[in-house]
């Protein structure tokens, strides 16, 4: 583009000094050589300055003028999208009738859309669950606007099963390749059926008390207050301000032991404080604590329990005491969400 706009001031300088079309145009093809302007192109803007043009820029363009995306398609699109967001691009065109690239343009440009893919979700909550969920996560932000160290007498828990064996992820199993060499394949593995429960409980120093169930033995009421009297003694013991201060808050999830009547009325003066219905992304457990284990213990193989529950140790024993901070932090977050 810069030469070409040199090429029209060399023409306006010929003219200026009265050369002719033809002179001008060997003259400005001995300077530009093959980058030269055609001989038609020449004689036009010749034509041009001779007959009073100044500038070297190219006229203004009115283009052509968008009949697709107006307001009424706009509206149109985001109806329909609005109303089944599964709806494909194929089925906008035909029932809007519009232009594909203009239908593209509406979604990103004017509704500021795009398309992703779906995440899996444990449960399809109902709409008293959805409410319940919202009503105690509102609870909990009043109840920390009106006591700000909550939080810190907070002592949350629950249990999970630790395999001997668990497929890697997909970010595990990736490697480098170059293009050249073959794709790289990975074998479909299931989970081994050797496996332990894992029971942890842990504040924002750190963990607080962790045991796993014995094989055979099933978490029912009784073993789950044996539980809790092991970990009052360790609370006594590792947290004894929290201890003397009596306002220790004992959270788990809702499972049916953990409501039971006999579980609450062993907790006793500790309050008992459970989740919503379903709430894997509002326990510190399950976004926290166990991710971490599992991920570290992934595409490894155990033939013991014994050997799962010895490897176990180590993995929580390193969780420095900031990243115990910041999943608290990382909860109060969730309630907001």
């Amino acid at each position: 583009m810069a030469e070409v706009d040199e090429q029209r001031l060399c023409i306006k300088f010929c003219v200026i000094f009265g050369k002719t079309g033809s002179e001008t145009f060997e003259m400005v093809k001995q300077a530009f050589g093959d980058s030269c302007m055609s001989r038609g192109q020449n004689f036009e803007w010749f034509g041009r300055f001779k007959n009073g043009r100044i500038s070297t820029a190219n006229d203004d363009r009115s283009g052509r003028p968008s009949t697709a995306t107006t307001p009424s398609n706009v509206e149109q699109v985001g109806a329909a999208v609005n109303q089944d967001c599964r709806r494909t691009m194929h089925d906008l065109l035909a029932e809007v009738g519009i232009g594909y690239g203009s239908c593209q343009r509406i979604l990103t440009e004017q509704l500021n859309m795009h398309r992703i893919a779906a995440t899996f979700v444990p449960r399809v909550l109902a709409h008293d669950q959805k409410d319940s969920r919202v009503a105690i996560c509102q609870e909990l932000k009043e109840t920390m606007i009106n006591d700000p160290t909550l939080l810190l007498n907070v002592i949350t828990g629950d249990e999970s099963i630790v395999y001997a064996y668990d497929p890697e992820t997909k970010l595990q199993s990736s490697q480098w390749k170059s293009p050249e060499s073959p794709r790289p394949k990975n074998h479909v593995c299931k989970k081994a059926n050797l496996k332990t429960m894992l029971i942890c409980f842990f504040d924002q120093e750190g963990i607080v008390h962790r045991e796993f169930v014995p094989p055979g033995m099933r978490v029912n009421t009784d073993f789950y207050c044996d539980v809790l009297r092991r970990l009052r003694e360790n609370v006594r013991r590792k947290r004894p301000q929290k201890w003397q201060n009596q306002n220790l808050i004992i959270h788990h999830d809702n499972a049916p032991v953990h409501r039971s009547f006999k579980v609450s009325q062993f907790c006793g003066q500790e309050q008992n404080d459970s989740d919503p219905p379903y709430p894997p992304d509002l326990a510190a457990c399950d976004f926290f604590i166990f991710p971490k284990l599992k991920f570290r213990m992934k595409s490894r193989r155990f033939d013991t329990i014994e050997e799962i529950q010895e490897e176990s140790q180590p993995v929580l024993d390193t969780i420095p005491k900031r990243d115990f901070q910041g999943c608290f932090q990382a909860w109060q977050k969730r309630w907001d969400r």
